[in-house]
């Protein structure tokens, strides 16, 4: 894959698909290494995606600092510069939700649209689940207590009658937990983007945003939960918000997702401010 010098750093990056512009800003822990989604492709399917690994992290530059939001949002900014792009969609989720609002709210000229799933303003306006109070367990606990918080539905007795799918889940969040595990640098990146993440607050500078905002939340989620999102929604003017069954990772979970998250971002009418409903 490709790098490109931003700021202070060298930045790795992925452009694939064929379309209009899209930024895709990952959450905690993004790797380009990870294998794609079947969402992923439907994103290259229709758009021209440029996705990144963020400082700290995968084989992007991980400088021995302290990071800002304001910082992974410049990053951000520099890497479409760098990629001689001026102005794109831009997709963020959870973490990589926050870092899009910073990018909105700092460069918003380079924001033509901008679409926020599973994520939160901070604030007064209510914050994610303040992950970094797991950072110190073991990987496999840590694992298992965020894919509960990821779906409210993966209870206890859930986890009982339905052992198999609980153990394939659990599997797949280690393997990618394990990708770096064996660069001590890439663990302080990540537990830079907890410490980012405390702190990160919009709020009061959300209504200052002009672009066209969608907020896409899980019924299910307890990490970033639907109150707050649909809080985040009525802070932005005219911004659409909608539910879907599923969790954190609804849009993997829920089959209808997909084509209602692209029409947003390909500039269909949003769901409007006040359609705060949700789809099955």
């Amino acid at each position: 894959m490709p790098f490109a010098t931003v700021r202070d750093i060298e930045i790795c990056y992925d452009l694939s698909g064929a379309g209009p512009p899209l930024l895709k800003i990952w959450g905690t822990g993004g790797d380009l290494r990870r294998p794609p989604s079947d969402f992923d492709r439907r994103l290259t399917e229709n758009f021209t995606v440029l996705a990144f690994d963020q400082r700290g992290m995968g084989r992007s530059g991980k400088p021995d600092r302290p990071c800002t939001m304001a910082d992974y949002a410049d990053d951000a900014a520099g890497l479409m510069a760098a990629v001689g792009w001026d102005r794109a969609a831009v997709l963020g989720y959870s973490f990589g939700g926050m870092v899009a609002q910073e990018l909105a709210l700092r460069h918003p000229e380079r924001v033509e649209r901008l679409v926020l799933m599973s994520t939160s303003p901070g604030g007064a306006g209510g914050s994610s689940f303040p992950l970094h109070e797991l950072a110190e367990l073991p990987d496999e606990q840590y694992m298992r207590r965020f894919l509960e918080l990821a779906d409210s539905r993966r209870t206890p007795q859930w986890q009982l009658a339905n052992p198999a799918l609980w153990q394939s889940l659990v599997d797949d969040g280690m393997a990618a937990l394990r990708l770096g595990a064996d660069d001590p640098a890439q663990r302080s990146g990540r537990v830079r983007q907890l410490a980012a993440r405390r702190q990160h607050d919009t709020w009061g500078r959300l209504p200052g945003l002009r672009m066209p905002v969608s907020v896409f939340a899980g019924r299910h989620d307890t990490i970033a939960t639907p109150q707050v999102q649909r809080a985040l929604a009525a802070r932005i003017p005219g911004a659409g918000c909608r539910e879907f069954e599923g969790g954190h990772l609804f849009f993997v979970q829920n089959p209808r997702a997909a084509a209602v998250i692209l029409g947003a971002l390909g500039g269909s009418p949003s769901p409007g401010k006040q359609d705060c409903g949700s789809l099955s």
